[in-house]
Formats: structure tokens, C-alpha cells, sequence
């Protein structure tokens, strides 16, 4: 039987899945490789990579012209700055995968005389000298993981393959891919003498970064029609475009949510039964709530001060009222935010996808939910509804007392007080309750949707409470801001179909005024 994959390389007979080689130009590698081209691919953590160059060694080796062997080498990773264990681990890790898939008898021979003769520095180019001389056919090497290498074992590995470039294809791999998360340009090595080297000036062969994308809204539709024809289980109309939209075709996410709602929920199991939309939200909250090491990865990455960079700007929308050395995001760091799969840069500048857009805010508030002292009881009237304006006041209170030790907190120092008012409701409404978020730079708000199921029996399948809550920052005088907060408000209330509405201003000057208007939305100041 067949399912959704959310682990490891993709096996056509037990996944459903993409054809690996449909997602990239294989014209284009064909022809980099015929001009013995040595080059990168990178995309993001779990997006198919492995895959793609696993299928591409399948194919040259059926073919006549090249011999090629994919080998990972994340477990040099664990040597570290160690660079002679580091090549000793990469020269074993070569000469398993010969064997594993190309059932090669002459390369441990090789192995033996390295170690027995040569300095570790040097293992790596001659063992692919020596082997290439023996080979029929040219060697197309296809290197995995190699951004996961620290410190002299990169920079070994790098230069090693750099110094062998002139002797290819006789003596030398004619093509040699790396492979990684990252470009070639954004490795940053840290030498013995404290100092930076780059991947671009350590690998300067390099012809070509491609870089592998999402899927397709088309194909998207394609993995779940494949459920549809293994099963006879169908899917709602609309589900691609609600699957699309929120996963921006990020390809782990996109299986990950077939996989909770076809085979982990219960009711998803019954075949008999269609995927419904709301099961579908269901499983994407189940995701979020979770964290699986897909997005746990992504929330480990938050600490790094590069990240924080970027995404503290985006949380805190505070690029435009930015001046002098900090005007502009740097171009290594959004390079490097964007390769992790994080954020995406056009046609503007935000969060890659909305359930990244949900995980990211989750992620940093985490400790601060558990730690703030509130009770969902306390604000959930006799008829089931929340009564968001005495929440409000509530949190009125406690920033008022509070705000800034706790919005120092954060990492994120100037998304600061909207972290602390994301945590004090997401901690209220997760005993049943929803919060969506929009938010993106030259926007100067952040969007919250509240919902809030009326039935605890029927769920969101019942009627739900919905309710806009617009945060902003005072960032001209009060009246202007809150006049502009109003306007958005009521775009946000209508885009989302809810006659309940509340804007959020904070004031981060020492006199804060705390004022309530006279609007049909509830205006609280902070």
C-alpha cells in the first residue's frame, strides 16, 4: 500500500510522489554535465533533493555515456573541525556507496593503500584520481549534505575537489554536484585563525547554483490524486487550492497534511468517507500544535542571529522607520533566511507560507504562554462566546504592568509586544479555539483572526465565533494611526467575513496614553 511521504527519500512503490526529475530542467543537467561542468543545488530541508539526485544516478547508470554515484556525507558532520577523522569518514562514506550501488570492487582496494600511505588531506582527491583512471566510463560524483560539514573538513573537502578540476574527466569526476541546503556562496568557514572563508572562494569551479522549488499547484493535485486512485477515497472540491495556499507547495508540509488526514485521523481512515475542508484545518492545527522535526528544525533556526535579522524585521514590520547603518535587511542574510525555506522575497518580502507564517510566532511565545498566569474560564461567557473585550482589558492590565519586562523576554526584541499579546491569546484559545496571522513587511500591522467554536460537540463543523484583532505600532501621532488602524480593521472584518472587530495600539514611549474610542470596533491602547 501506498502512502504520503514524510521521511527520507521518496520510493515510488510505497509513495505517492512526483516524478524526482519532472521538478528540475534535466536538459539543463544534461548539458552541464557534457561540459563537465562541476556545480550546486540547494532548497530547503525536506523539499526533494535527495531524491531528485538518487533518481538522476539511476538514470545516467541505465544510460551509456557516465558511471554516477550519489553519496551523502552529513556523517563527516559529527568530526567537526577534526578534518583527518572528518576525511576518513568521507572516504569510507565513498566507498560504501560504490558498493551500495554500483556493487564497485576496486575502490576499497584504493581505500586500503590511502590509509596506509597518504596524509588525510589529500584522501579525497586521490582516491577520485586513482579510482577515475580505472573507471570505463567518466564519473558524474553527486555529493549530498555538504553544507552539514564543519570548519577543516569543509575547507578540505572543497579544495581537495578544487585541486583535482583540471584532470577531469580521465583522472578526475567530470561533473561533481554539491549538494545542500545552502549555496556554495553562503558556506561561512571560521579557519584556525578566526577567520571567515567563503564557500565561493574555497570551490571557485563552481558554474552554476540551481535551486530545487515547491511543487506546483499541478502537482499538488497530481500526489492527491494518487491517494484517490490507490484508495477510491476522494477529496472536497477546493482542497488543492486550500492545500496550495497553505503550503506554498512546500513538498514536506504538502505530504505531511495528506498523511494526518488520510492515514493518522480516524475518520480520514475510513475510505468510504471524503477528506472534508474542515478536516483539513483540523490536520494543519494538528501540525502546528505538534511540531514534527520538519518544523522543529525550522523553529531551532529562529535563535540564529542572521534569522533574527530578517524575521524580527518582519514581526515587527519596522523596516521603513529604519535609518542609516541598519536602512536595509543585508543581502547575505536574506539569502541565507530565504535558503532555509523560511521567508520568500517576491513579489514582496514575508513569511514562505501560512502555516510557517502560524509555527514561527508559536515557536518564539511558547515558554511565555505557559508562564502567563490566565484561565480560558474567565472569559467565556453563558452562551459559549468569548468576551474578547474583557480579555482585552485583561491584557490592558498586565501589559500595563508588565509589557516591557516581558516583551524583553524575546529574542525578537521589537516585535516584542505583539509576541507578548500573540502569547496571552494563544494561550486562552488553545483549550478549542483558532488564531490565524497575516503579517509582512511595509504592511505596519499584524492581523490576527480569532476563532472560537460556539458547540464544543460539533467543533468548527458547528456555528464559530469569529473576530479580528488588528495590532499596530504608534508610529505617527495617535489620531493618524488610529484612523489608518480603523481603515484596515474593516478591510481585514470584511476579507474574513466577521462583524467583530478590535484595534491594537501600542505606544512604546514612556507616557503611554490609554484610551478606549467611540467605534463600533473596540480601540485599546498599550
Amino acid at each position: 500500500m501506498k502512502t504520503f511521504n514524510t521521511a527520507g527519500p521518496v520510493r515510488p512503490d510505497g509513495h505517492y510522489s512526483i516524478p524526482p526529475l519532472s521538478r528540475w530542467d534535466t536538459e539543463e543537467i544534461y548539458r552541464l554535465i557534457a561540459e563537465e561542468r562541476y556545480f550546486v543545488l540547494h532548497a530547503p530541508r525536506q523539499t526533494g533533493k535527495t531524491s531528485c539526485l538518487l533518481a538522476l544516478m539511476e538514470q545516467l547508470n541505465t544510460e551509456a555515456d557516465y558511471t554516477a554515484l550519489y553519496v551523502n556525507l552529513e556523517p563527516a558532520q559529527a568530526a567537526r573541525g577534526d578534518m583527518a577523522s572528518g576525511m576518513r569518514i568521507i572516504l569510507d562514506a565513498l566507498v560504501a556507496a560504490a558498493d551500495q550501488y554500483l556493487a564497485d570492487r576496486i575502490l576499497p582496494e584504493i581505500a586500503q593503500e590511502l590509509i596506509a600511505t597518504q596524509s588525510p588531506g589529500s584522501l579525497l582527491r586521490e582516491g577520485l584520481r586513482r579510482w577515475c583512471r580505472r573507471l570505463e566510463k567518466p564519473l558524474v560524483l553527486l555529493l549530498d549534505e555538504v553544507d552539514s560539514l564543519v570548519g577543516d573538513t569543509l575547507i578540505s573537502v572543497l579544495r581537495q575537489i578544487r585541486a583535482g578540476y583540471p584532470d577531469r574527466p580521465q583522472a578526475f569526476p567530470q561533473t561533481v554536484l554539491l549538494c545542500g541546503v545552502r549555496d556554495v556562496r553562503d558556506y561561512r568557514i571560521h579557519n584556525g585563525d578566526n577567520q571567515v572563508i567563503t564557500g565561493g572562494s574555497a570551490f571557485n569551479i563552481k558554474s552554476k547554483s540551481l535551486r530545487l522549488g515547491n511543487f506546483s499547484h499541478g502537482d499538488v493535485a497530481t500526489l492527491y490524486a494518487q491517494h484517490t486512485e490507490e484508495t477510491g477515497q476522494v477529496f472536497e472540491a477546493g482542497m488543492t487550492d486550500y492545500v496550495f495556499g497553505q503550503t506554498a507547495g512546500q513538498p514536506w508540509l504538502v505530504n505531511a497534511l495528506g498523511y494526518e488526514a488520510c492515514f493518522e485521523m480516524k475518520t480520514g481512515r475510513d475510505r468510504s468517507r471524503p477528506i472534508s475542508l474542515t478536516t483539513m484545518a483540523d490536520t494543519r492545527e494538528k501540525l502546528i500544535e505538534r511540531r514534527d522535526t520538519h518544523l522543529d528544525q525550522l523553529g531551532d533556526k529562529l535563535r540564529e542571529a542572521r534569522v533574527q535579522r530578517v524575521i524580527g524585521r518582519i514581526l515587527a514590520d519596522t523596516v521603513e522607520e529604519t535609518v542609516g547603518a541598519d536602512a536595509t535587511i543585508p543581502e547575505d542574510d536574506l539569502q541565507y533566511v530565504e535558503d532555509l525555506g523560511l521567508i520568500r522575497v517576491r513579489p514582496q518580502l514575508a513569511i514562505a507560507n501560512p502555516i510557517y507564517r502560524e509555527v514561527i510566532p508559536r515557536t518564539l511565545t511558547w515558554t511565555t504562554q505557559v508562564l502567563i498566569p490566565e484561565e480560558t474560564a474567565w472569559y467565556v461567557k453563558e452562551d459559549g462566546r468569548l468576551d474578547l473585550p474583557k480579555l482585552l482589558a485583561a491584557f490592558q492590565q498586565f501589559f500595563r504592568e508588565n509589557g516591557d519586562s516581558w516583551a524583553n523576554r524575546f529574542d525578537y526584541k521589537e516585535a516584542g509586544p505583539q509576541l507578548v499579546m500573540q502569547a496571552f491569546l494563544q494561550r486562552i484559545v488553545n483549550s478549542g479555539g483558532r488564531i490565524d496571522r497575516e503579517y509582512g513587511l511595509g504592511r505596519r500591522r499584524t492581523d490576527l483572526l480569532v476563532q472560537w467554536p460556539l458547540d464544543e460537540a460539533q467543533g468548527f463543523y458547528g456555528s464559530v465565533q469569529r473576530a479580528v484583532i488588528e495590532l499596530k505600532i504608534l508610529h505617527k501621532s495617535l489620531e493618524a494611526t488610529i484612523a489608518e488602524g480603523l481603515a484596515q480593521t474593516v478591510d481585514y472584518m470584511d476579507r474574513v467575513g466577521t462583524d467583530e472587530g478590535y484595534l491594537i495600539v501600542f505606544d512604546r514611549t514612556p507616557e503611554v496614553s490609554w484610551e478606549e474610542g467611540e467605534h463600533r470596533i473596540g480601540v485599546w491602547g498599550m
